[in-house]
């Protein structure tokens, strides 16, 4: 299978996307004042935290990482190691980061309306969420399907799109930054968390065991530019998933434990102080 970008060397536009670095400075120039200067304008909001603000410009900028530099380039059409650390970034890191980073009142407007409310609570099924992740992820890494997506730039496009949307509907039960959206109890929530993982790890371990290239689009590289073999390179790919999911899967359940933690010795904080009557105590009054 021939494989665009091997003859002739990139152009600075492949390497460095301008035009999606300057959609995701807009993007972050229009949150900076849609949570500090036009705030006002939106119902119920509340000031937000700078900590608040710097998860989500993070997620911006590990969006461009992933898709606007020259790990995109690379990953598509080199190595196979690259390109499952992209989807990495892609999808297991930077939409907590964004959702982190969102206050619930600059998303309410926008589900606004019985029908938007019921879609929403829909799509945020937990349930579903885990099954649509798992399964766009699963299809996505059968050779066949892959290849046929990189060698079609339409498709592979809009399959990164309901992948992209898949992650983010994934995530929301977890850092969910609408309290009338948030269905799952702290525990619950970290063993949404823990089948997730468990989910994602045929994948990744079908990769990493196999004996053969998998990918006829990455065999089509040319052994000079390649820096392992191509099968250590597929199994370094797989390595990378698993280890970036178990790392940030992690932090999700640490982060769900602690707050839950913290709620619950709040509560017992808050718990009024009742007088202590030694047993007995009533009977010599």
């Amino acid at each position: 299978m021939s494989h665009g970008g091997h003859e002739t060397g990139p152009t600075f536009a492949a390497l460095w996307s301008p035009g999606f670095l300057l959609l995701l400075i807009v993007v972050g120039v229009l949150y900076t004042l849609a949570v500090g200067r036009w705030r006002k304008d939106f119902a119920d909001s509340e000031p937000v935290e700078l900590k608040q603000k710097l998860w989500f410009l993070s997620g911006l900028a590990l969006w461009y990482a992933a898709e606007g530099s020259p790990l995109s380039y690379y990953g598509h059409h080199y190595y196979f190691s690259v390109h499952m650390f992209q989807q990495s970034i892609l999808y297991l890191v930077m939409p907590p980061c964004l959702l982190l980073g969102l206050p619930g009142w600059l998303l309410r407007p926008a589900l606004k309306g019985q029908t938007a409310k019921r879609i929403m609570r829909f799509l945020t099924n937990p349930l579903l969420s885990l099954f649509v992740f798992n399964f766009i992820f699963s299809m996505y890494h059968i050779p066949m399907i892959m290849d046929a997506l990189m060698a079609n730039p339409t498709a592979l496009f809009i399959y990164k799109i309901f992948f992209l949307l898949a992650a983010f509907q994934m995530w929301f039960p977890v850092f969910c930054p609408l309290p009338e959206y948030n269905t799952l109890s702290e525990l619950k929530r970290m063993a949404y968390i823990f089948v997730n993982g468990i989910l994602l790890t045929p994948a990744c371990a079908l990769i990493i065991f196999a004996n053969d290239p998998m990918y006829a689009m990455y065999s089509a590289v040319p052994e000079q530019l390649l820096l392992l073999p191509m099968l250590d390179d597929q199994q370094l790919g797989g390595v990378i998933m698993k280890i970036v999911q178990e790392i940030v899967y992690g932090m999700a359940l640490g982060y769900t434990f602690f707050r839950w933690y913290r709620r619950e010795r709040k509560q017992d904080d808050e718990l009024p102080d009742e007088p202590y009557f030694p047993a007995g105590s009533a009977n010599r009054a």
